[in-house]
């Protein structure tokens, strides 16, 4: 019986193969022979952008435009087509999603795809073709004014999230538009810096979640960062764009570039740069527009590359506005809004519960003061870069009274100023960090009468944005004198930490027992946090990036490469990013990657492997069984890392490999299975330009973090 279900399902398998192959036939069939009609100059026209967020179609052969908006957070409202003005429309209001690093901190990819899903859905609504999202370079330093709006800084979660993520929203016909490609992590002179980056490093650590994206994801449009790869624009490199993503890696969409992000005609043409976007006319004399058409009459540029370009174009469009069965979308629907919702209430990081004051007991709770700016603000706008017109918003503070507010009194005092806008100079931001002691006093008194102060403090859009980086690791806004101040006024103080990025937490870690941490967590931001705080939800969010003791324990920092002398910063630190450079070191962090708490306690035992001995193309089947010991359910993500003993070749202490979030009731004992492709624990060789697995003898670590280690195993690699 099972033979016969198997040859069913084999054969079922293959004619869905072979229906979709006759489909691509036919596709490059139709495409070809529109090509063949078009004229040089209709075809160049579809290589440039014509407006702030569209590039030109082919009206006399029903070729619509492509339209494109931003973006990471959800489909941001509509602006003139001209400039960046509001388009003021009443019916552009969308779903806040949570930010990058919020969806990392799930180490969920099911959150990913729903993120995915909701964000085509409501392109779709507002008849936009490409989203330019998702956004996930590698958090190679702290300071990154993008760190929230990227992943993590790992490649393996940041692959397994951007696969999903891409399968989301192309699942509706949207194209995804994975960027920045490649070795975009910094803000600070972006635009004009040169990194340079070895080979192994590109392999290793940045390529592999494009590499995914485009090969499991099946990403339909990739965009190029603004930096110099190793003394090319990334807009016009010819070994990232041609020889890697087009060649190598088999993709079989369009590159676009970020907007202005084009510097030469000829060199961006030949090498492999598909659209110019841009952010003001004249719009004929871009790059791609009249110098591209004399370049190409000049033989400069071949009509077979323009022809290979608009091929691309033409097969995005066959695939997102001109698909079969091409759904109308929705927008800010209660289903998104849920979706929304959990993904926040998955992402939340309980960072310390020392006096077990989490979860709140309602019934003995009278009274709450909520405490500062980020209580009461919202998140979806601000800054210099994409944010969303919310249908809705929940605040912190509106949160904590839907939930709690039946039972308890619940007052607000503000506690500090947030006075920094990114668009402001440094002079006209002067004075930011400092306390306002006014507030301060205010919320101390406010504290002091009630039985729980709730303190939210961190970040916000302005502070962290796209455009520029951090200076330093402070807390902004005389934060840490409010902690302080109100902490010693209520021992029953609890700190949420809203922010995308790193801070220095040293303080507050060592004097306060219960520290949470959300994030720029979207439209149900509010009631995710307060149902964490309640206990209606058991936090299950890691940590998707290390938190330093301080600055200088960052690679980029202590090898003295950020932001780079003479524009150029040379990634001395090659592979050892993030959690791999402070195992290697021996340098403990704040918190390490992969860290959180839960509600209830987890125990790990019976790690075997299915084998001792494996070789090139097997995998390692890994089982382990996980215990919740504790008197509620919850989940646990179980980490597991890969160590190579007595390497011939630099290698980090250890890798995630693999990662699984399971549920688990009170009392109960969850197996745990997972594959590993030997395949994968590959290293690459600079000099043979080619992936090499070491013989050896390795260890496999499960684990609750990149410090907590549960459970060991070795294995052998012929």
């Amino acid at each position: 019986m099972k033979y016969t279900i198997a040859c069913f399902m084999a054969f079922l398998v293959a004619g869905e193969v072979l229906a979709q192959n006759k489909s691509e036939v036919a596709l490059t069939a139709k495409i070809n022979n529109i090509l063949r009609k078009m004229t040089l100059e209709e075809k160049i026209q579809m290589l440039h952008g014509n407006a702030l967020f569209s590039s030109a179609g082919v009206p006399r052969f029903g070729i619509p435009e492509l339209t494109c908006d931003d973006g990471p957070l959800g489909v941001r409202e509509e602006i003139k087509r001209f400039d960046w003005a509001s388009a003021n429309w009443t019916t552009d209001s969308a779903t806040f999603l949570p930010n990058g690093s919020a969806i990392a901190a799930t180490w969920n990819p099911a959150m990913a795809h729903k993120y995915g899903v909701v964000i085509g859905e409501e392109a779709n609504a507002r008849q936009k073709n490409i989203m330019l999202a998702p956004a996930f370079n590698i958090c190679r330093m702290p300071l990154c004014g993008r760190t929230y709006e990227y992943y993590s800084e790992d490649p393996y979660l940041n692959s397994q999230l951007a696969i999903q993520s891409v399968k989301g929203i192309q699942s509706q016909h949207v194209a995804a538009c994975i960027k920045h490609f490649a070795a975009n992590n910094q803000e600070l002179n972006r635009d004009s810096v040169n990194t340079i980056v070895d080979e192994r490093a590109l392999r290793e650590i940045y390529f592999p979640a494009f590499k995914a994206a485009v090969q499991q994801g099946n990403a339909y449009t990739v965009m190029s960062a603004y930096n110099k790869l190793n003394g090319y624009w990334c807009s016009e490199n010819d070994f990232l764009l041609n020889k890697v993503l087009k060649n190598e890696w088999g993709f079989k969409g369009a590159v676009m570039s970020d907007w202005s992000g084009v510097h030469h005609t000829v060199a961006a043409a030949n090498n492999g740069l598909d659209i110019e976007m841009g952010s003001s006319g004249p719009y004929d004399q871009w790059y791609f527009a009249k110098p591209l058409l004399a370049a190409v009459k000049s033989g400069q540029v071949s009509v077979k590359t323009i022809d290979d370009k608009v091929r691309r174009i033409l097969w995005l469009i066959y695939h997102t506005s001109m698909s079969s069965n091409h759904s109308t979308g929705s927008i800010a629907t209660p289903a998104h809004a849920k979706a929304a919702y959990d993904i926040a209430s998955e992402s939340i990081v309980l960072l310390k519960n020392d006096a077990h004051l989490l979860p709140l007991k309602v019934n003995n709770i009278r009274s709450i003061a909520v405490i500062g700016d980020n209580a009461v603000r919202r998140f979806a706008l601000g800054g210099y870069g994409a944010g969303v017109k919310a249908q809705h918003e929940i605040t912190a503070l509106e949160g904590i009274k839907s939930r709690f507010g039946k039972t308890a009194s619940v007052t607000f005092a503000q506690g500090y100023k947030a006075n920094y806008l990114a668009n402001n100079t440094d002079a006209q931001n002067a004075g930011y960090d400092q306390p306002d002691q006014m507030l301060i006093d205010q919320a101390v008194a406010l504290a002091k009468t009630t039985d729980i102060a709730i303190l939210c403090i961190g970040s916000n859009r302005e502070f962290e944005s796209e455009g520029h980086d951090r200076k330093n690791l402070k807390l902004p806004f005389g934060e840490q004198e409010l902690v302080n101040a109100v902490s010693a006024a209520n021992p029953n103080t609890i700190i949420v930490i809203m922010a995308g990025a790193p801070y220095d937490l040293n303080q507050i870690k060592k004097s306060n027992h219960t520290i949470v941490w959300s994030w720029f967590n979207g439209s149900e931001a509010g009631n995710a946090l307060a149902d964490v705080l309640k206990g209606i939800v058991n936090p299950s969010g890691r940590l998707p990036f290390t938190f330093p003791v301080s600055l200088g324990d960052s690679p980029a920092t202590a090898l003295n490469t950020y932001p780079g002398n003479n524009m150029t910063a040379d990634y001395k630190e090659g592979i050892l990013v993030g959690y791999r450079w402070y195992d290697t070191k021996n340098i403990d962090p704040l918190y390490c990657f992969g860290y959180g708490l839960s509600y209830t306690n987890f125990t790990y035992s019976d790690l075997v492997t299915n084998k001792k001995v494996y070789k090139r193309g097997d995998k390692i089947t890994v089982s382990l069984k996980v215990k919740n010991t504790g008197a509620v359910a919850g989940k646990e993500v179980v980490q597991f890392y890969i160590s190579k003993l007595n390497s011939t070749v630099l290698r980090p202490g250890k890798e995630l490999k693999a990662f699984k979030k399971i549920m688990i009731a009170p009392g109960q004992t969850a197996p745990v299975l997972i594959n590993i492709a030997i395949n994968d624990l590959a290293y690459f060789n600079d000099k043979l330009k080619n992936w090499m697995i070491e013989p050896g003898q390795y260890k496999i670590l499960a684990a609750a973090s990149s410090r907590d280690i549960r459970q060991t195993a070795t294995f052998n690699i012929k």
